[in-house]
């Protein structure tokens, strides 16, 4: 619900940044009824994503052409769309994780592939493990294939090999993705793409589409830094807070973030450009919290924060933060209110927050979140728009200090006298 002065609010933490276990034992015959492989299944209740991991110790290694040929057919299989030559590569596998395999092509047929391959990467040694590379390319949106690591048990079939599970016997993950969560309902809007199995995907696609104009009036749309000509998005909204969790990255939790900017890993270039979203910390949100949260996720798209290593980050986040309310209709003092009561406290900050400052565990997340804002709109206000957007710029390619001589003509030590001297202004 909003408050009494419109601020976007959670019923919970910031925004920001923001298997069933059962033991099933089977026998499968192959080469004239002498290999014996032990299966054991486990899934993680009904709210888990639709991947089963399956664990097997066959008592026969493959050969990688062998190997290699199975994923062919798998790769030809999802290119001409045969389900059947798809399932005939799991034909003597469990049934849930015939199942599983089942939906990920179905969720596969539903996605706009413009490629899609799986290719041997290295047999583990001294086992029918195969650890393979997954490589796809979202057709309008992908500038390079997305590539993901993924781990497959063979087992020996009538002279042939088929796959029986995946690698956690040997302790081995699979880079989840969003085609490995349900049913997945794909929205496409005017610059975007929504993919997922959780709720709100039509409100989530329209919001975004709504911000790129406000995301490119302040960054522009060139390709020179801040404004990377990112018009075009993909949002993914998966159900299970785990795999929202593992597509944004380890060090992300969304039980307390409602989206997050993030790169997938590409075959080259800089990597594919996602927003996730948490439907549950999303849905905590009233009208304006989406609105802002999506259009801060949006900005750092458009201007690369995902990636950006050198920036420093009260920057990056502050811009974000900066065009996220430039539409809100929300007073400083409210949208600021962690921060107001510090203030009003007599506990002015002494500098611009650090990078441990927008960890997730911080006690004063939102505090620096609303500091890094202030501290952006003081510079648009003081110096200008385009003034903000060409530091952010500078501060990519050079140092702190020098980009600030270079933009402001003040160093950090006169940057945060001003910036202190405005907190008092506007929360004092």
């Amino acid at each position: 619900m909003k408050d009494d002065d419109g601020r976007p609010e959670s019923d919970g933490p910031s925004p920001r940044r923001v298997s069933r276990r059962a033991a099933v034992i089977a026998a499968a015959a192959a080469l004239a009824g002498c290999l014996l492989a032990e299966l054991g299944l486990t899934a993680a209740g009904p709210d888990a994503p639709a991947r089963t991991t399956v664990s097997a110790t066959p008592t026969a290694v493959p050969d990688g052409r062998a190997v290699a040929a199975v994923l062919a057919n798998r790769t030809r299989a999802v290119r001409e769309r045969d389900r059947t030559a798809f399932m005939a590569t799991v034909a003597t596998a469990p049934a849930a994780y015939r199942d599983a395999q089942g939906r990920l092509f179905d969720n596969l047929l539903r996605l706009p592939l413009a490629s899609w391959s799986e290719t041997l990467d290295r047999l583990e040694p001294g086992s029918a493990v195969a650890r393979v590379r997954l490589s796809y390319r979202l057709r309008g949106f992908d500038d390079a294939p997305v590539v993901r690591t993924r781990y497959l048990t063979f087992a020996p079939r009538a002279g042939s090999w088929t796959i029986v599970g995946d690698g956690s016997a040997r302790g081995l993950a699979d880079d989840g993705d969003i085609f490995d969560g349900g049913a997945l309902t794909v929205v496409r809007g005017d610059h975007t793409l929504v993919v997922g199995d959780g709720p709100r995907l039509r409100e989530i696609a329209r919001r975004l589409d709504a911000a790129v104009p406000v995301v490119s009036g302040v960054v522009g749309t060139g390709g020179d830094g801040a404004g990377r000509g990112r018009r075009r998005t993909v949002a993914l909204v998966p159900a299970d807070a785990r795999l929202a969790s593992a597509l944004a990255g380890p060090s992300q939790d969304l039980d307390r973030i409602a989206a997050v900017a993030t790169v997938a890993p590409t075959a080259e270039g800089p990597g594919a450009d996602r927003v996730v979203v948490s439907p549950a910390a999303f849905a905590r949100l009233n009208e304006l919290g989406r609105d802002v949260v999506l259009t801060h996720e949006l900005t750092h798209v458009a201007t690369g924060g995902a990636r950006d290593g050198r920036t420093p980050l009260w920057l990056i986040e502050g811009l974000a933060d900066y065009v996220g309310y430039l539409r809100a209709d929300v007073s400083v003092r409210s949208a600021a209110r962690e921060l107001r009561a510090d203030v009003a406290a007599g506990r002015l900050p002494d500098g611009l927050p650090g990078r441990a400052d927008f960890d997730g565990s911080s006690p004063r997340l939102s505090q620096s979140y609303q500091e890094a804002w202030l501290a952006c709109r003081m510079i648009a206000e003081r110096y200008g728009e385009a003034t903000l957007v060409r530091l952010y710029r500078a501060a990519g390619r050079m140092p702190e200090d020098t980009a600030l001589r270079e933009t402001l003509g003040v160093d950090r030590d006169r940057l945060t006298a001003l910036w202190r001297d405005y907190l008092r202004e506007e929360l004092g």
